[in-house]
């Protein structure tokens, strides 16, 4: 049976935002499977999230404290629905970020990342997905906030979509750079 993944990263609540958007909850709600790539800043989100999501894999960022120590990875390595994924939050430069993630991550399908708060989407030559969701909270030189939604099934990745948040509001927009 399909998997529906939720990507998101680079929240930073509640130091650069008061609350996550609405429509990223109402993702939350509806996904099998959520996966946060760091940089949550403040405990309290990340509780919310446990609380909230059915399954959820996540990772500390550069800017989460020593309190996210106890309770999250810097990396975390899975197979959920016969896709190899890996979270991480950050990957370096952009320069040449294929050649060391497939170097990183050898036998992995699918890398999700954060970090930059820029969306990225590529395969690499050795055929790892790298996947960064962007951040719903806060656009840095984006013109929207965005998050990620996916489909994992049997081995698959299906049905990326990159979803804009308006600057203000919460609708879901599919961004049309993001494919299949």
């Amino acid at each position: 049976m399909p998997t529906s993944v939720l990507v998101v990263s680079d929240t930073h609540v509640p130091q650069k935002a008061k609350a996550v958007p609405s429509a990223v909850w109402a993702a939350v709600d509806r996904a099998d499977v959520i996966v946060h790539a760091g940089d949550w800043t403040g405990l309290p989100l990340l509780d919310e999230f446990e609380t909230r999501a059915r399954l959820l894999i996540g990772v500390r960022g550069n800017n989460d404290g020593p309190e996210f120590d106890d309770r999250l990875p810097e990396v975390v390595r899975t197979t959920v629905d016969g896709v190899r994924l890996a979270v991480v939050h950050e990957t370096g430069a952009k320069e040449a970020r294929e050649t060391r993630m497939d170097r990183l991550f050898p036998e992995t399908d699918l890398l999700l990342f954060g970090h930059s708060h820029i969306p990225w989407d590529t395969t690499t030559p050795a055929g790892l997905r790298l996947l960064n969701p962007g951040s719903p909270t806060d656009r840095r030189r984006q013109p929207h906030a965005t998050y990620l939604t996916l489909t994992l099934d049997a081995g698959a990745i299906r049905d990326v979509a990159l979803h804009e948040l308006p600057v203000k509001g919460a609708g879901i927009l599919p961004h049309p750079r993001m494919s299949t």
